[in-house]
């Protein structure tokens, strides 16, 4: 039987299908759920970086803290909860097929990505509070981000953990099993803290808890921190990940735009 050359495989339109549909809702979610979901995705990545600072502070080893980190993405997962950068396939999708307004994404991000820190930030003070025995590592990770600085090799992890993480969404989205799902967490998770990559939500815990636990450095370092390192997640989410994959389903997100239009 002959296939159209034209059309994408079947998964792929699956997958398109279910990204459009999910980035619809996540687009027209009322502002106490953004507020709520955003809130609950600081928290749950604290518990993620909690493990993360045991393991390192026993063994000294960034491998090893990585993949004890991924609980936290496990716990994004299974607890329904979002971070920033997980908004730039999923509703981006949806945008481009007509089904959501840019308008709309720009509240999403803004909101979800404010309400990210204040999670973050109360979950690390609690932390913080709790382990005092971690503020030696604590300080050294969270000093080791906020002094990056501007520059190729900063932006280039920036570049790379936006990427990672948007690429973790897609695997998650081209299944419904949610046994399978977890696998691309783990993975990924691991991938992005044992790597030290430089993820503007992860990373601003990390140099909040810094400064909580008396670092040197001032919340100025930290804002260029994480407004670079959010530059580029949202190139390498975006322009690495999202933008090439939708070129494979051209003929989808056309038919998405003409049944938008009619």
């Amino acid at each position: 039987m002959k296939t159209n050359p034209e059309r994408p495989e079947p998964e792929l339109e699956e997958a398109f299908d279910r990204l459009v549909d999910e980035g619809t809702e996540r687009l027209e979610r009322p502002m106490s759920t953004l507020i709520s979901t955003g809130i609950l995705g600081g928290i749950d990545v604290g518990f993620g970086v909690l493990a993360y600072l045991i393991v390192k502070e026993h063994t000294g080893d960034t491998v090893l803290a990585g993949i004890a980190f991924s609980i936290g993405f496990v716990a994004l997962l299974l607890g329904r909860a979002e971070l920033f950068t997980e908004n730039f396939l999923v509703p981006v999708t949806a945008v481009v097929a007509r089904c959501g307004t840019w308008r709309a994404l720009a509240r999403l991000w803004s909101l979800t990505f404010a309400m990210n820190l204040v999670g973050g930030l109360l979950i690390m003070y609690i932390l913080v509070t709790a382990r005092p025995d971690l503020d030696t590592t604590v300080v050294e990770v969270g000093t080791h981000y906020a002094e990056l600085g501007v520059n190729a090799r900063s932006f280039a992890l920036a570049v790379l953990a936006g990427a990672v993480i948007t690429l973790m969404t897609r695997m998650q989205h081209a299944t419904e099993h949610l046994g399978v799902q977890i696998v691309p967490a783990i993975l990924f998770g691991s991938l992005l803290a044992g790597g030290e990559l430089f993820h503007c939500v992860l990373d601003s815990l990390f140099m909040m808890g810094a400064l909580l636990a008396g670092a040197d450095f001032g919340l100025g370092e930290m804002a260029v921190a994480i407004g670079w390192s959010m530059l580029g997640n949202v190139v390498g989410g975006i322009g690495l990940v999202s933008a090439l994959r939708l070129l494979r389903v051209p003929k989808k997100v056309e038919e998405e735009r003409e049944s938008d239009d009619r």
